[in-house]
């Protein structure tokens, strides 16, 4: 079987089974298996793949038949510039999520410290490492297997010196309180489980039946993480620190009102490349 068969047929059943950007997926597989890129279609189509490659082609596609997201087949998913290592205890960083790190990037100076609250594959702490100098990190999840990616991904993406540390804990519960306005963080990000539970139903097999659910479900209003962070996280910050999080398209109102009750100031929302609401951000108020 050619490589170009290889494709049509890897497309006609992702098609057969309603997923999602059918064509893609199967190119993208054919490519990891292959170890090609995306000019072997075009220009060397005609070539044969031996069969034990086309049995491991085949066998990942019945796999994502079965909706397994392909950045768990593939063990890989880009953000930011970067390659992140993923499987099925993390979340799988998403576009939308480099928002977040665009808005902190801006508030962020050379000897300031980050604290990032659920940070499954620590996509977001990573990449604010990575691409402003001098920036300190604590990455903090519940799951001890997300921290395992986590730990992963910053060991293959930065430096021994620049690697953030990692706490095991039920948000603060772990983290000892800061003694003095220098021991705070300058900054504290979380994209937090922020689906209503009754909702989870409704979400995409890929990420229903395949993402961990604790890093999705939010509570009965979807709220719960946002209420807690900010009731107790405040500790944590210095005084005029920032707080940003990504938000559900439609929790600005919700989420603005929660900061602003906490004394929170400096509130403000930022739209993603879709034009729908997904980071808020506010600021610590001098007491």
């Amino acid at each position: 079987m050619t490589y170009r068969d290889c494709y049509l047929k890897g497309s006609f059943r992702l098609k057969g089974a309603g997923v999602p950007q059918a064509e893609w997926d199967a190119r993208i597989l054919l490519e990891y298996v292959c170890n090609t890129d995306c000019n072997m279609l075009l220009a060397h189509g005609d070539e044969t793949v031996d069969r034990k490659k086309q049995d491991a082609y085949f066998a990942l596609i019945h796999k994502r038949e079965q909706r397994i997201p392909l950045q768990f087949l593939t063990g890989e998913q880009a953000f930011c510039g970067l390659i992140f290592r993923v499987n099925e205890h993390v979340l799988i960083p998403r576009q939308d999520t480099e928002i977040l790190v665009e808005e902190a990037l801006k508030r962020l100076k050379p000897g300031m410290r980050v604290l990032d609250m659920c940070t499954g594959s620590g996509c977001i702490l990573i990449s604010i490492i990575s691409l402003k100098e001098g920036i300190r990190g604590l990455g903090v999840d519940l799951s001890e297997e997300a921290l395992k990616v986590a730990g992963k991904n910053a060991g293959l993406l930065l430096h021994g010196s620049r690697r953030p540390e990692w706490i095991c804990s039920d948000l603060f519960d772990a983290l000892d309180k800061p003694d003095c306005e220098e021991a705070r963080f300058n900054m504290l990000v979380s994209n937090p489980p922020y689906i209503p539970r009754a909702m989870m139903q409704t979400l995409m097999p890929e990420v229903r039946d395949y993402e961990p659910g604790t890093a999705l479900d939010g509570g009965e209003d979807g709220l719960l993480f946002y209420k807690r962070i900010v009731k107790e996280g405040a500790d944590f910050l210095k005084e005029n620190g920032w707080l940003l999080f990504e938000i559900g398209c439609e929790q600005k109102e919700a989420v603005s009102n929660i900061l602003e009750e906490a004394g929170f100031g400096d509130i403000e929302c930022r739209k993603d490349y879709a034009g729908l609401d997904r980071v808020i951000i506010g600021r610590k108020k001098q007491r």
